[in-house]
């Protein structure tokens, strides 16, 4: 039971071949050899501007600055509740 036999392989050609004709056989092929080749070559490019947009996309982490000092803005004094 494992894979396709020869004859397996003769019964699929021809069954192509009665159903697509001789002539247009040769033309699929092309064109799905020309497909792939587009498709590989989509996929190429993809991957690259994957990698560029990787490296741009990744800054190097800021330092803080230690002599910096955060103020608040609020008024100390609005905050107080009179009781």
């Amino acid at each position: 039971m494992g894979g396709l036999q020869p004859w397996h392989w003769v019964i699929v050609i021809a069954v192509f071949v009665l159903l697509f004709g001789a002539k247009k056989l040769p033309d699929a092929a092309r064109s799905l050899g020309k497909s792939m080749r587009i498709f590989k070559s989509e996929i190429k490019e993809m991957q690259a501007e994957g990698k560029s947009d990787s490296a741009d996309a990744t800054p190097a982490p800021a330092k803080p600055i230690a002599s910096e000092r955060v103020e608040s803005t609020a008024d100390p004094q609005s905050d107080k509740r009179t009781a």
